[in-house]
Formats: structure tokens, C-alpha cells, sequence
């Protein structure tokens, strides 16, 4: 598969800086009401992220968009040019907030997504702050999906799958991993989930089946 240029780690250390110098820049865009909001910091955020990402890339970039549709996979995508398809999905955490345990993508999608070794599906997480209206960004991670470590994900019942962050608050990166061994991991880890998922499904139908005994036997009124 094509290396990408983007994720060497000079490169992508330089990315996750610009980003959180582009972030603490802004003048502060909360206001008393959103700064105490669970959405409306993490979706102001992303809105700079989205205006000034093309910027910070420069160079690298040959195609950009942002525009997409809410339940798209992206917020926002690029190629290189060496035609690397870019794909990233812009997370938010507030680290004084509550637990918190993202959707990143389902595996049906993931899973043909990456036949194709030039594409890429990237976590750009945002970790930050809040006092009073000012967000300060502490953190940021700029990694495709193959370098979050399988010790801090797990997979979501929702449809046939949805890989998730177990906890924001605990994101483990492995740069060296590579993306066949990331994707075997996760195929294992598909060929342990769906038999614990039959199991349940079995005590469902078993409890529903209950239910129509009683229902059956009741007289009609």
C-alpha cells in the first residue's frame, strides 16, 4: 500500500500543533449559555477546524471538501498527491465533562472503506477546557483509525457493528502498528463480538416467546 506522507511523525506532530494554535487563537466564540452546553463548544470547534484545516495542510493537499451531510462519515476530506484519500472525522472531548464514549464508524463501512489501500479514515480528537467563555485546547490527535490502540476501543451494538472510543478519557495511539495487523485485530475482535450478540439475541427471543405463552393463554375479553 502507497505510504502517506501525511502521518510521518514530524509531520503529524506539525499538523496537531497548527491545529491547536489555530484553535486557542480564536477570539473567545462561547458565550455564558453555550459555554455551559454539551454540544455547542465541541460543534464550535469543529466549525474552525472545518474553515482553516485546507491552510494548515497546504502543500500536501490536492483536493479539499467540508461539505457533507450530518450522518456522513466525514466532516471534512482530502487527497494528497500521490492520490491518498483522506477521510477525517473531527471528535471533541471536554475533559472536565462526564464519561464519554464516541461512535467512530461502522464496521461495514470501515471494513470497505479499507479495501481500497489508498484511503484513509482519520480521528482528528480535540481535547479542551472551558473557563468561564474561553476554551483552551490541551491536546490534539491527528491519527488514522489503524494507530488507535484496540486496548482503549470497543464495538457498539448499534446495526451490525459501530467501533467506538471506549472513553475519551483514555486514548491510546500506536504509530507503529500496521494496517494489516490492526485489521486482523479487529476481525478478531468482530468473531468474539457476534457470538456474545447471538447469545443475547437467544435470551431475547426466549423472553419474548414467554410473552406470547401469556398472551396466547389470556382470554379475550
Amino acid at each position: 500500500m502507497k505510504k502517506s506522507p501525511i502521518f510521518v511523525p514530524a509531520t503529524r506532530k506539525a499538523i496537531e500543533g497548527k491545529v491547536r494554535d489555530l484553535l486557542n487563537r480564536q477570539a473567545d466564540f462561547l458565550s455564558d449559555k453555550t459555554a455551559e452546553s454539551t454540544r455547542a463548544p465541541g460543534d464550535a470547534i469543529q466549525s474552525i477546524i472545518e474553515r482553516g484545516f485546507a491552510r494548515i495542510l497546504g502543500d500536501f493537499i490536492h483536493e479539499y471538501s467540508d461539505h457533507f451531510a450530518r450522518r456522513a462519515m466525514a466532516d471534512l476530506a482530502f487527497k494528497d498527491k500521490l492520490g491518498n484519500y483522506y477521510v477525517v472525522d473531527v471528535k471533541t472531548h471536554r475533559e472536565n465533562a462526564a464519561f464519554s464514549m464516541p461512535n467512530l464508524i461502522s464496521v461495514d463501512r470501515l471494513a470497505r472503506f479499507y479495501e481500497d489501500d489508498a484511503n484513509f479514515f482519520v480521528i482528528l480528537m480535540v481535547q479542551y477546557t472551558v473557563s468561564g467563555i474561553r476554551a483552551t485546547i490541551s491536546q490534539v490527535h491527528f491519527v488514522p483509525i489503524e494507530h488507535l490502540s484496540w486496548e482503549r476501543l470497543t464495538i457498539g451494538a448499534l446495526g451490525n457493528g459501530q467501533i467506538q472510543i471506549a472513553n475519551s478519557k483514555q486514548i491510546k495511539i500506536d504509530p507503529a502498528k500496521s494496517r494489516r495487523s490492526w485489521m486482523l485485530e479487529f476481525c478478531e475482535t468482530m468473531l468474539t463480538f457476534y457470538p456474545r450478540e447471538i447469545v443475547k439475541i437467544r435470551g431475547r427471543i426466549a423472553q419474548f416467546e414467554k410473552v406470547k405463552a401469556f398472551w396466547t393463554a389470556k382470554p379475550e375479553v
